[in-house]
């Protein structure tokens, strides 16, 4: 059995089987994630809810895992050499457990990378536009009267999506036939935007062909269904 007990953040979230993959979580569109691709693959897994309305990611437990203090992370004990591996930022953790399993991303090289690139275009555009979005349309942001970071926000969620319908024209994933981590990547942000944001009026989601047919193609799918409510909240 596994010895995981070098991780502090073993203390606070006791590893109930730890020769199983330890993911620490909450379900946001950044943890499930995760958890999706984890039901997509199959792997074993136990996982933890590391509640972000608590501030439980700043803890010292675990920021010893992930010092940027965000979920989610991983604690595999079958890592590279087969040695406990931990690893943070949900982007990474998707193409390590891709390339783990030799799922959910091409065989060859060039595939490789553009779904890589369709991967950091959600990390690094898709989705923090999205969460600021949110932060000014739903949450505090919407008591400010300076309007203009609202409107900033939308009009780029807005040509963000354009981007993504152009991308889907033709296809029934990102990257083309197959189903990958750069769907897995997106599924959640767009199902948050246009539900818990409430915000599918104002970035005219309606007006959009296909990206709520690939959003509901995404959707269907079991582990998708799974993934979204884990780890359960409390």
């Amino acid at each position: 059995m596994p010895d995981l007990s070098a991780f502090p953040i073993t203390a606070r979230w006791p590893a109930r089987h730890p020769d199983r993959i330890q993911l620490y979580s909450w379900p946001t569109p950044n943890g499930v994630k995760v958890s999706i691709a984890l039901e997509e693959l199959g792997l074993p897994y136990e996982p933890h809810a590391v509640n972000i309305g608590k501030n439980e990611t700043w803890n010292p437990e675990f920021l010893s895992l992930n010092p940027n203090g965000k979920i989610p992370a991983i604690l595999d004990p079958a890592g590279p050499g087969g040695k406990p591996f931990a690893l943070f930022e949900s982007g990474a953790i998707l193409m390590y457990l891709a390339e783990k399993t030799g799922r959910l991303i091409p065989a060859d090289p060039a595939g490789r990378y553009e779904t890589a690139q369709w991967l950091f275009f959600q990390m690094a555009a898709l989705g923090p536009m999205f969460g600021q979005l949110g932060y000014f349309h739903k949450f505090a942001g919407r008591e400010i009267e300076d309007k203009r970071p609202l409107n900033r926000y939308r009009d780029e969620s807005k040509r963000l999506l354009g981007v993504l319908e152009t991308r889907l024209t033709g296809r029934d994933w990102i990257m083309g036939a197959d189903y990958t981590i750069a769907d897995i990547a997106m599924l959640g942000w767009v199902r948050n935007l246009i539900g818990f944001y409430e915000a599918r009026e104002l970035v005219e989601y309606d007006a959009l062909t296909h990206v709520p047919a690939w959003l509901e193609r995404g959707l269907s799918r079991p582990a998708v269904q799974r993934g979204l409510e884990i780890p359960a909240r409390e």
